[in-house]
Formats: structure tokens, C-alpha cells, sequence
């Protein structure tokens, strides 16, 4: 079969605020071919991202992704690695390609696996797939009392493992953070796993993140994520060497398969997370995760927002046994929620199981979708070049 069509939405929440959540809006990605769709979602902003699909070629290595991906066939897993090696040769220089790739790719496997009848994750080579220890992903409460209350609701709620990010924490003194670090610790109890997530507001600023580390081993936290700005391999290589020891994880910022190989080879990490809404798909995110079992880094998936994105996130790894640790959006805004019909819940030992059913194994609800479309046109010259599909 040949891809047929390849269809954009943007979908908004009718206020987006301004805060650390990305499930406010969507780029979802709809792929046709063979009588059969698949779907997928760019980690982006919508309009760009799009933009870049249908913008006019600048010059012969700067070409819409378009030009990549319409018509060619899709009959096996090699024809979407295919795919995404013309993306790259064509458009290098337009530096959204990989975005706008990834939602393309997600949907591709999706709709190869609709085809074949397999999960992904048996299509990428895995011939089983392992519960994760999902983590409660929420953003740190304006004060360590909001920090408390919201580690116990989660503890309550049986997550054994939750990590705090965002909101206040990084942008005051190493007093007020530790206060946070300690409110979520109490809420959680001693058992429970604390990943900390600064949010990149240190830039390149070792000499602060040093300043945490004390408090922070003193919670026991996991890890300590994203100090530093994605790419800082410097900063990250110096903190990771640093006492007292507390391991790093970063790689969600990479977009694409040599960044996260950079992070790998000279951040001094101990964990790689990857977003397959942002590095260009399911497909670059397991030749990572390979790539990081390899060298002994923890591959953990960066998902929050919706269950479509999480499956698509838990693909990439999920015949790696002793990987187990699975972000897990708890926050996420309705959009995020009503775009798949089904959800990937913890079971009864509160894990979660990557779907067997063929292909991502969740469910588009279309349905649900037109309250949320922003409707869309881009001229060029007065002639359309893209506007919101029917759904």
C-alpha cells in the first residue's frame, strides 16, 4: 500500500495558560493508506509544525516534509525508516521537520501495525513486553504546604513512585527548594521513588544546582532532571561529578536521534528521557533506547499529555526488562484526556501494560475532537495550502 494522505489537526483548550503544561494544546497527525488509518501527535506547537509540512521549498535541502512522505509505500517496518531518512536528506534545514516528522511516524507504525495485526512494539523487533512503575508527572505546588498535600493525594492514590517539576522550584534560594524537596518526601513517605524536575531554569549554572544537592540527597531522590538547558553537556558532565552524588536524567529537549546520542556519550547521565513527539518518532527513540542499554543509561519515556502520546512513548522500550520506570501524566488538561477513547491505567499491582491490541492499541475519539479544533488556513499568494480537515 501507499500513503494516500497525511492530515494535521490543531486542537486547543479554549485558554491556554501560561505554565509548565503542554497538554493545553495538540498536533494530531492522521494517516491514511490501504483503507486504513493511523494517528499520531507531535509534542509541538501546532502551527509551526504544520506550517512546516506544507511550506514552500526554500532551497534543496530545506523542502517541505510533505515532499517526503506522500505516496511512498508502507508495507513494512523498513519503509518508515525509509521515510524518515528522505525527511532528513530533504529537509535538514528546516528545523521543524523532525517535529512535524514525529506525529508522521507515530502514525505510521500505528497504521503498519493495524495492517500486520501486531502491537508496535512487536514490529520493532521486542518479543514481549514488560510492566512499567508508572509516575504520577505533576508540577510542584506554589508552596511546600500545596507540595504536601499533593504528594499525599498522590500517595493516596497508589502511586509508588512521583515526580515534581516546574512551578517555583529553581527560580528562589536553595532554602526555599529544599523545603519543597522535603514537603514532597513527607507527603510520599520513605518507600515511595521522588524524581525532581527543575525545568532547565539553571541555563548553564552549575555552581546553583551544586547548591541543591545536598537537600536533595537527603529526600533520597531518584534523580535530579533537566538542571541544565538540553545540549549543556558541559554543565551536565560537571554536576554529574559532583558530591554528594545524586543521578541525572535529561534527553526530552532532543530533537532528534544525534542529540540524545551526544547526551548519552558526554552528559554523564544516568537516565535518558526521550519524547517521541519531539526526536522524530517512534523510530529514532528505539535506535536510543538500544543505544542507551548498550552503555548502561536508564531509558525512560517523557510523556504528559495524552494516552495516544504514552503509548506511542512506551513503544520504543518496552521489551527492556529492567527499564521499568514509566512517566505517567496525571494532570493532564480534558483535551488531553477525551482525544483517545480508551486509557493505559495501572493494574491492580499499579503498573502499566503497553497495549497488545495491533498497532498503538488506543483509540482516536473523533467525536470528541471538533470542540476543540482550531480552525485553519495558510495562503501563500492567495492560494491554500493547508486548512483544518474534515475529520
Amino acid at each position: 500500500m501507499k500513503i494516500e494522505s497525511v492530515d494535521f489537526f490543531y486542537l486547543s483548550m479554549p485558554v491556554v495558560e501560561d505554565i509548565g503544561d503542554g497538554s493545553q494544546d495538540a498536533t494530531l497527525v492522521r494517516v491514511r493508506a490501504g483503507g486504513l488509518e493511523g494517528w499520531g501527535e507531535c509534542e509541538a506547537a501546532p502551527l509551526p509544525t504544520i506550517a512546516a509540512y506544507v511550506c514552500p521549498m526554500s532551497h534543496s535541502a530545506c523542502k517541505p516534509v510533505k515532499a517526503s512522505v506522500e505516496g511512498m509505500p508502507l508495507n513494512e517496518p523498513d519503509d518508515i525508516r525509509r521515510i524518515a531518512e528522505k525527511v532528513h536528506a530533504n529537509s535538514f534545514d528546516l528545523l521543524q521537520a523532525d517535529h512535524t516528522l514525529s506525529g508522521i511516524d507515530i502514525a505510521l507504525w500505528d497504521l503498519l501495525g493495524k495492517k500486520l495485526g501486531e502491537p508496535v512494539y512487536h514490529l520493532l523487533g521486542y518479543k514481549q513486553a514488560y510492566p512499567k512503575t508508572p509516575y504520577a508527572s505533576q508540577l510542584f505546588g506554589d508552596t511546600p504546604e500545596l507540595t504536601y498535600k499533593k504528594a499525599v493525594q498522590s500517595r493516596k492514590s497508589g502511586y509508588r513512585a512521583v515526580k515534581f517539576g516546574w512551578g517555583p522550584i529553581g527560580k528562589g534560594n536553595a532554602s526555599e527548594d529544599a523545603a519543597h524537596f522535603r514537603a514532597a518526601r513527607e507527603g510520599l513517605g520513605a518507600e515511595a521513588y521522588l524524581m525532581i524536575d527543575i525545568g532547565t531554569v539553571w541555563g548553564e549554572n552549575v555552581a546553583t544546582a551544586r547548591e541543591r544537592l545536598q537537600a536533595l540527597k537527603e529526600v533520597n531522590a531518584y534523580w535530579l532532571e533537566e538542571p541544565f538547558a538540553n545540549m549543556a553537556l558541559g554543565p551536565y558532565k560537571q554536576l554529574s561529578a559532583s558530591g554528594p552524588r545524586v543521578p541525572l536524567a535529561a534527553g526530552e529537549g532532543c530533537n532528534n536521534y544525534v542529540q540524545a546520542a551526544a547526551m548519552l556519550d558526554y552528559a554523564g547521565l544516568g537516565f535518558i528521557q526521550i519524547d517521541t513527539g519531539r526526536i522524530g518518532g517512534i523510530t529514532p527513540a528505539k535506535r536510543v533506547a538500544d543505544e542507551a542499554a548498550a552503555k548502561g543509561i536508564t531509558y525512560v519515556n517523557h510523556t504528559f499529555t495524552s494516552h495516544l502520546a504514552l503509548s506511542a512513548s512506551l513503544q520504543p522500550y518496552a521489551g527492556l526488562e529492567k527499564d521499568i520506570i514509566c512517566e505517567y501524566p496525571v494532570e493532564p488538561k480534558q483535551l488531553a484526556l477525551d482525544i483517545t477513547a480508551g486509557k493505559i491505567l495501572p493494574d491492580t499491582n499499579g503498573r502499566i501494560l503497553v497495549p497488545d491490541a495491533p498497532g498503538l492499541g488506543v483509540e482516536v475519539q473523533l467525536q470528541n475532537l471538533k470542540d476543540y479544533i482550531v480552525d485553519t488556513e495558510i495562503r501563500i499568494n492567495g492560494e491554500m495550502v493547508y486548512q483544518t480537515p474534515a475529520l
